[in-house]
């Protein structure tokens, strides 16, 4: 199961950008273990990366049970992380100061959704 991007994903990102500001939807699921492993993570994220790059988080909170929804898509956690822009992310991500940290979120999660969204202009 996947749980970080790879250089190809992050490429593809970038290519498809509108522009402007990116929420980047986290859906999580962690190995046994991975909360606490997740959230050191999290405490990293929060102290030095998101200041850094602009970024900052909208809103994190426990799963519950899906109303809707195929069998297995049911997740631990909900992330929202709102960065500037895309290349902040692909930038934050790539910073080598992050990369001694991110193991923390790839040991905590079995799987995981990382998905950039734009918002919606009125009247599209």
């Amino acid at each position: 199961m996947a749980t970080d991007p790879t250089g190809g994903d992050l490429k593809s990102m970038l290519a498809e950008d509108p522009g402007g500001p990116v929420v980047m939807l986290n859906l999580l699921r962690f190995a046994p273990g991975g909360r606490a492993l997740y959230q050191e993570y999290a405490r990293h994220l929060q102290e030095t990366f998101l200041p850094r790059y602009g970024a900052q988080i909208v809103y994190a909170g426990t799963g519950g049970t899906a109303l809707v929804a195929e069998d297995g898509q049911a997740w631990d956690a909900v992330v929202l992380v709102r960065y500037p822009n895309r290349t902040a992310f692909s930038r934050m991500v790539a910073d080598p100061e992050y990369q001694t940290v991110t193991e923390l979120r790839t040991r905590a999660l079995v799987e995981a959704v990382l998905q950039p969204t734009s918002e919606w202009v009125a009247g599209t």
